[in-house]
């Protein structure tokens, strides 16, 4: 029956129509693409749809480039490695072409992968085929609706970015990143903020397009983002022939950049224009309705992080400014010493530290040299900061010993109407000898920089915070002895460059000496590579650094003085004052009478420590006036006066005066309030024997 009715019809000789037939009316172009060479066959309407010759395709896929916009080429190449991994049979996309005349229109492609026993893709087989009218069609419109809604993730996008910035900078750098242009589809973007009623430009744009003049602008001058800061409205340039024609001033200078269309957005925060922004588009004439509206939402998030940055950055400054006002206005030359300090506040605090630093000359060729950290980022840890910081100066600059300093110091701060304590390093050098005293208050250990560049950490021990050792009634402070030999380099710090959140200390101590033996010869550049390490790395603690390198040995000096507290039951303070005691000996020129002038002072230090209760104080003078003379003195709290006896055959004791008399050549007791100083002097040469 179907046969007879069909025969009645008299129907075309070609009916039903072939396929290709179909796809050649319907303007449909067919490509093949082998996956495994990477040809991709594409038939004379696919090209044509592409708006490409014959001539002008070399069978890869990435010939067709030059017709695809980055961004569509981008979204097409993610949807077709997506169906891939997926293991999806078909996929289609809408895209946009740039013809040859420069004009865009939608095209559609559909793909079917063909994969192999073992299910790897090897072939996909489709179609493309021009989608304008059917884009145009209302009932055809859910990749517009995708794209309204990717308009909107722009901006949820952006913000949710934003909310991560600190800065200006940190702002212009996630707008102007790849990431950040790429996701709001312009090329490049301006930036300006308002000041005093002048545009400072912060953003310029692509690089190369710098506008001689355009650096600061008055609002009232001819250029968009003056205009949409004067009307608080923004303006969408829709054409280059509108560009130029609006702001002929301008576009010479930027019409070689291929700009097509562009947006100025005025930044408005609190009802208030803080600057504008401009986004320019290279592939892009005009901007729809929802383009518009999405924009100008952008612009008002934008705006609300810049103030944000702004007073951020103000509030940071201030407080920099603070600290650095509470800080040493200039550091002190010393002689025979090379010192270089730095402060650097937390990259990520708004609020002033109790970080601090000091240089202190003292006497005799010696120097203090203080770092220290007050508890707490507020105006009231600053506070502390300085008082301590005056404290601890005049008691250094009193003549006490750095144990007796620091002492003093936590009972000031404990005294204090304040919860505050701080972790302190005070070290006294004599740049004759080269003998640094340390004292440590719960602080991190220093370090030294050898002539080689090697670096090591002094592990000295030390007491508690001061204000803790005062209120717990610890007050007694260790005292470490090394010598600095010319050359050598002394570095203190706070815990904020050797501190990270989670990370462990002893990681960043090792970090630390690395970069001290990598870091620049020369003191500023290697404190200035310190700092730069800091800022780079970013965190929530300041940081202050103090580094001092004694130079060539200095001559002695009249009344050079060492001095050390060894306590009872200190075998390390012993140590430490025999180490005082060889260094001075070695430096002030008795390197001749060295074995006796040792075993004198061993001795006078033993017996206060022996039959005394209590520690001592040994002190290590050159005395001159008359023959040049090198004097020891061992100060107790006994006011019992000892005696020089004769030893019995068979004694174990008594022959320590014996020897101090025999070894000296004066040697003596003075009363010292409720207790006394035995000493001995040793005539030494004028000049240190080289």
């Amino acid at each position: 029956m179907a046969d007879r009715a069909a025969g009645a019809l008299s129907l075309p000789d070609d009916w039903p129509a072939h396929a290709d037939t179909s796809l050649t009316l319907n303007r449909m172009g067919l490509f093949d693409w082998d996956l495994t060479s990477g040809v991709m066959h594409m038939d004379a309407l696919g090209l044509d749809v592409f708006d490409l010759r014959p001539d002008e395709y070399d069978g890869r896929p990435a010939s067709l480039g030059v017709r695809v916009p980055p961004d569509e080429g981008v979204r097409l190449d993610t949807m077709v490695t997506q169906a891939l991994k997926r293991g999806v049979d078909r996929y289609g996309a809408y895209f946009r072409i740039r013809r040859r005349d420069g004009t865009l229109r939608w095209t559609h492609t559909q793909g079917c992968v063909r994969r192999d026993e073992s299910g790897r893709p090897v072939r996909i087989i489709g179609i493309v085929r021009d989608a304008t009218q059917e884009l145009a069609d209302a009932a055809a419109s859910v990749d517009v609706d995708d794209e309204r809604r990717r308009q909107t993730g722009v901006v949820e996008s952006t913000t949710a970015a934003l909310a991560h910035a600190r800065t200006v900078e940190d702002i212009i750098e996630l707008l102007k990143g790849s990431g950040g242009l790429k996701l709001l589809g312009a090329a490049s973007l301006v930036m300006g903020l308002l000041e005093s009623g002048r545009i400072h430009l912060v953003a310029e744009g692509p690089e190369g397009s710098f506008v001689p003049g355009t650096r600061y602008t008055r609002v009232d001058e001819q250029y968009p983002m003056s205009e949409v800061v004067r009307t608080l409205a923004p303006r969408f340039i829709e054409s280059a022939q509108d560009f130029a024609d609006s702001y002929p001033v301008l576009w010479p200078h930027i019409s070689g950049l291929g700009i097509s269309s562009a947006a100025y957005l005025p930044l408005i925060a609190q009802a208030k224009p803080i600057g504008a922004l401009g986004l320019l588009y290279r592939d892009k004439s005009g901007f729809t309705a929802d383009e518009r509206n999405v924009l100008v939402a952008l612009g008002s998030s934008i705006a609300q992080s810049l103030q944000r940055a702004v007073l951020y950055e103000q509030e940071h400054d201030l407080a920099e400014g603070l600290q650095q006002a509470m800080l040493p206005r200039r550091i002190p030359d010393v002689s025979g010493a090379q010192i270089a300090v730095r402060y650097r506040s937390a990259r990520f605090g708004r609020d002033i530290g109790g970080d601090w630093y000091d240089v202190i000359p003292l006497p005799s060729g010696r120097v203090g040299a203080v770092i220290g950290d007050v508890q707490g980022h507020d105006t009231h840890a600053a506070a502390v900061m300085g008082q301590l910081r005056i404290v601890l100066r005049a008691y250094a600059a009193e003549g006490h010993t750095p144990a007796t300093v620091m002492a003093r110091a936590s009972v000031f701060l404990d005294a204090l109407d304040t919860d505050r304590f701080a972790t302190c390093t005070y070290a006294e050098a004599d740049l004759t000898t080269g003998v640094v005293q340390i004292v440590r208050a719960g602080h991190v250990d220093p370090l030294i920089r050898d002539h080689d560049g090697s670096c090591r950490r002094v592990p000295a021990p030390g007491g508690l915070p001061l204000g803790l050792s005062a209120e717990f009634g610890r007050l007694e402070y260790p005292v470490s002895t090394l010598e600095l030999d010319p050359g050598q380099t002394l570095l203190l710090y706070t815990d904020g460059l050797v501190e990270q959140p989670g990370a462990d200390l002893d990681d960043g101590m090792q970090l630390l000496t690395s970069l001290v033996h990598d870091g620049p010869r020369d003191l500023q550049l290697l404190a200035d590579h310190l700092c730069e390490v800091v800022d780079e790395r970013g965190g929530d603690d300041d940081v202050a650094l103090l580094l001092l390198r004694r130079k060539g040995a200095l001559a002695p000096q009249a009344g050079g003085r060492l001095q050390q507290h060894v306590a009872q039951n200190d075998p390390e303070g012993l140590r430490a004052a025999r180490h005082m005691v060889r260094a001075a000996v070695r430096a002030w020129g008795a390197r001749e009478r060295a074995h006796d002038i040792e075993l004198a002072a061993d001795e006078m230090i033993t017996n206060a420590l022996m039959h005394t209760d209590g520690g001592a104080v040994v002190t290590v003078r050159v005395l001159t006036g008359g023959r040049r003379r090198l004097r020891v003195e061992v100060e107790d709290r006994s006011s019992a006066l000892p005696r020089r006896r004769e030893a019995g055959e068979d004694g174990v004791s008594g022959r320590g005066l014996l020897l101090v008399d025999r070894l000296s050549d004066a040697w003596g007791v003075e009363a010292r309030g409720g207790g006394k100083s035995v000493w001995c002097e040793f005539a030494v040469p004028e000049r240190d024997a080289p």
